[in-house]
């Protein structure tokens, strides 16, 4: 049973460890200094903010998403739990909010284009850095009108 809830300063190290073994998984092109500067501004920012977790039957966190202004900031679902759903009922909660809903990909993570563009995001554009200047090209991403 899958169910979602907000985040609360206690799940903290569950979104992080789902955090780092999604990143392990599936962002091979980062730096390691770079994958370390970015997990310490997410343990000072992710406090600050409601993530939309979801969690098993047994309120653990499997997933989680932090929306902003329409944008999809972050998705990351422990790999563990890869290709059950989860991110997929994540975004339609997202989608349920913001149907025209936005979000960046790294060029660099296949994967993930693919998930969105299969969700019927796409593309309206690309970067040649990330949102911290860092040298990973995004691709932008919005939600077709018709899906």
């Amino acid at each position: 049973m899958l169910d979602f809830r907000p985040s609360f300063p206690s799940d903290l190290p569950r979104v992080m460890e789902i955090w780092r073994a999604a990143v392990d998984a599936t962002h091979d092109f980062l730096a390691a200094d770079d994958r370390d500067a970015i997990e310490a501004e997410l343990l000072g920012f992710f406090p600050q903010v409601s993530l939309r977790l979801a969690v098993d039957g047994s309120d653990t966190p499997l997933g989680f998403m932090f929306l902003h202004e329409g944008h999809l900031e972050a998705l990351f679902v422990d790999p563990d739990q890869h290709g059950r759903g989860i991110g997929k009922a994540l975004v339609h909660k997202a989608l349920a909010a913001h149907p025209d809903l936005t979000v960046d990909v790294n060029a660099q993570n296949p994967k993930a284009l693919g998930f969105y563009e299969h969700l019927g995001f796409e593309r309206i554009g690309r970067s040649a850095q990330d949102g911290q200047g860092r040298p990973y090209p995004l691709i932008h991403l919005r939600r077709r009108a018709d899906s």
